[in-house]
C-alpha cells in the first residue's frame, strides 16, 4: 500500500459472511471524510464481499487489499 494513513483498524478474524462487511460499513460510519479504515480478516470471501460492497456504496473507495498467511487486509477511505 502507498503512504496513505490509517485512522483506524478493524479486527473481523473469524467472523463469516456477512459479518465482515456489515462491522466495516459501522466501522466507516464512525469516520470522518478522507479517514481510512484497515479491515483485518480471515474470511477469504472477504475479498470479494468488501470489494463489491465499496463499489456500490457511496461515500466509500477501496484503497487497497492483500492478502498473506491466511489474513485478508483491506484498506477503505471514507470519500465523503
Amino acid at each position: 500500500m502507498n503512504d496513505t494513513e490509517i485512522t483506524d483498524t478493524l479486527d473481523v478474524k473469524g467472523e463469516n459472511c456477512p459479518m465482515p462487511v456489515v462491522k466495516t460499513k459501522q466501522g466507516i460510519d464512525e469516520l470522518t471524510a478522507g479517514d481510512v479504515l484497515e479491515v483485518v480478516a480471515t474470511d477469504s470471501g472477504s475479498m470479494s464481499d468488501i470489494a463489491g460492497w465499496a463499489d456500490t456504496t457511496d461515500g466509500v473507495e477501496l484503497i487497497d487489499q492483500s492478502e498473506g498467511d491466511g489474513v485478508y487486509t483491506h484498506y477503505v477511505q471514507k470519500t465523503e
